[in-house]
């Protein structure tokens, strides 16, 4: 069923000395999503995929996959699930094969199929035998999503995929990425600071700053909702931004060479531009700049800092003991 979490975070905390690195952070994941988790820097996002991939304990808090409770479940749980943590990391000597070869014996599955079929969906098959050394980096990236996807995982969790790749490797993960979500069997828990891959590939995403959860829900849903920003080519420029100002459908209007650029009210464009026509005002063009980009700083910037030197445990914390 699509609408089944896959995924559930409930007041996951990770404190490292007096910086809560993450705090009360609750997230849900639903099943064949493509699942966009997005942060400035140092927002939280490599700490929690780390908790939910059990390679840190939280402070408090828990985490569920597939309705069960990851601390208690760890290894049912985790052979289900697939990750690359920021950088894949081969024996650069070995083929790719023989790498894949190493983590499914650790993994207690000896299937050479599975290799190949990997291989086939990241489209490394055909340099199989050669040395990982000779690949680029994009092609160890490619490799590192086929290493996550060994034992036919239901939730694939990818941290910065495209991290150091030059525009081709981007448009081959975004496109791998694509590939597996239109699939249909597998989640993708996908982190990434660029913004506009996450627009083009993600179908709900959550937006953390400094630890703390700002905004979760659909792409869509989160892009419509709100103000939205346009830009307006008319002349005469004076003319046209003084009546743009006087209207009550828009918030701020401001000239940003060449264009008059306003914070409107939704499904406001359609009346603005008549009211500029029956003006006088010739619009040459309308230009629509509600990006995930320009939503994303809107509800991140200037948010208040969450890292206060507190060492009180968050409210509400009800998760398991941790040993």
């Amino acid at each position: 069923m699509h609408d089944e979490p896959i995924l559930q975070t409930y007041n996951l905390s990770k404190r490292y000395k007096k910086r809560w690195a993450v705090r009360d952070l609750n997230l849900i994941v639903r099943r064949g999503e493509v699942f966009g988790f997005l942060g400035p820097n140092g927002a939280g996002k490599s700490t929690t995929i780390r908790m939910i991939l059990s390679l840190v304990k939280p402070t408090a808090g828990r985490v569920e996959l597939f309705g069960r409770a990851l601390l208690r479940n760890r290894g049912s749980v985790l052979k289900r699930v697939g990750g690359l943590v920021e950088a894949a990391d081969f024996y650069l000597y070995l083929s790719a094969r023989r790498n894949l070869e190493i983590v499914s014996a650790l993994r207690g599955d000896h299937s050479s199929g599975d290799i190949d079929r990997v291989l086939d969906v990241v489209g490394l098959l055909g340099r199989a035998g050669d040395a990982v050394k000779t690949y680029s980096h994009g092609m160890k990236q490619r490799l590192g999503i086929a290493q996550a996807l060994l034992g036919n995982p239901e939730l694939v969790v990818l941290d910065e995929p495209t991290s150091g790749l030059d525009p081709q490797g981007i448009k081959e993960v975004r496109e791998l990425i694509q590939r597996l979500s239109q699939a249909g069997t597998i989640t993708v828990f996908l982190s990434s600071h660029l913004l506009s891959e996450i627009e083009q590939t993600a179908t709900s995403m959550a937006i953390i700053n400094q630890g703390s959860l700002v905004v979760q829900g659909t792409v869509a849903e989160l892009l419509a909702s709100g103000p939205s920003v346009i830009r307006f080519d008319a002349r005469p420029r004076e003319r046209a931004l003084e009546i743009l100002k006087a209207s009550p459908l828009v918030d701020t209007a401001t000239v940003v060479e060449p264009y008059i650029q306003c914070t409107v009210r939704r499904e406001a464009t359609a009346a603005l531009t008549r009211d500029l026509v029956e003006s006088g005002i010739a619009v040459h063009a309308i230009i629509p700049r509600r990006s995930l980009e320009e939503y994303f700083l809107s509800i991140t910037e200037g948010t208040s800092d969450v890292h206060a030197p507190d060492l009180s445990p968050p409210a509400g914390i009800t998760g398991e003991r941790l040993p």
